[in-house]
């Protein structure tokens, strides 16, 4: 499945900000969604780079978003909850979400996923990084945690050793 329309969520975001890898973003996808909900979740009260930036980034698309009431029934947070009604409403993009309900939630709508750490993987199949372990120890240290079993998914996944 080629990947080139996605709907951001609020962690992946900030993870790729904060960890200034942002730039991956409009080299691997044409168009970038984010609900306006997650736009709230990134900058209100924050003041990290991620909260800095992402206003001034011409590439995102802000987009309000009419939440689904069988998405909302799932329970998720308000950025989880825009996302995947989004990908309801424009069918043919793939959600970049990490958390484990709301991806097996998109996936009860057939909706494709991505997290973070498979975007960092993409940049690399498609030729725009030369390895991922220096790039998955940034987004680390940007505050996601991947186990060590996922890091070594990801990096086989990159043939990345």
């Amino acid at each position: 499945m080629f990947v080139d329309r996605v709907i951001m969520n609020t962690s992946p975001l900030i993870v790729l900000f904060n960890s200034q890898q942002e730039d991956l973003l409009p080299q691997l996808f044409s168009e970038i969604i984010v609900p306006e909900a997650v736009i709230a979740e990134v900058t209100q009260g924050k003041s990290d780079r991620a909260a800095q930036s992402v206003l001034q980034t011409d590439w995102l698309k802000q987009q309000p978003v009419e939440i689904n009431s069988t998405v909302a029934a799932w329970d998720l947070g308000k950025g989880e909850t825009s996302v995947i009604s989004c990908a309801i409403a424009y069918p043919g993009y793939c959600v970049v979400i990490d958390d484990r309900a709301a991806r097996r939630c998109a996936k009860s709508f057939t909706i494709p996923t991505l997290g973070t750490g498979r975007v960092i993987v993409l940049a690399r199949q498609r030729g725009l990084i030369s390895s991922v372990g220096a790039r998955l120890d940034r987004i680390q240290q940007a505050g996601l945690y991947l186990s060590p079993q996922v890091i070594e998914l990801l990096k086989s996944q990159a043939e990345d050793q």
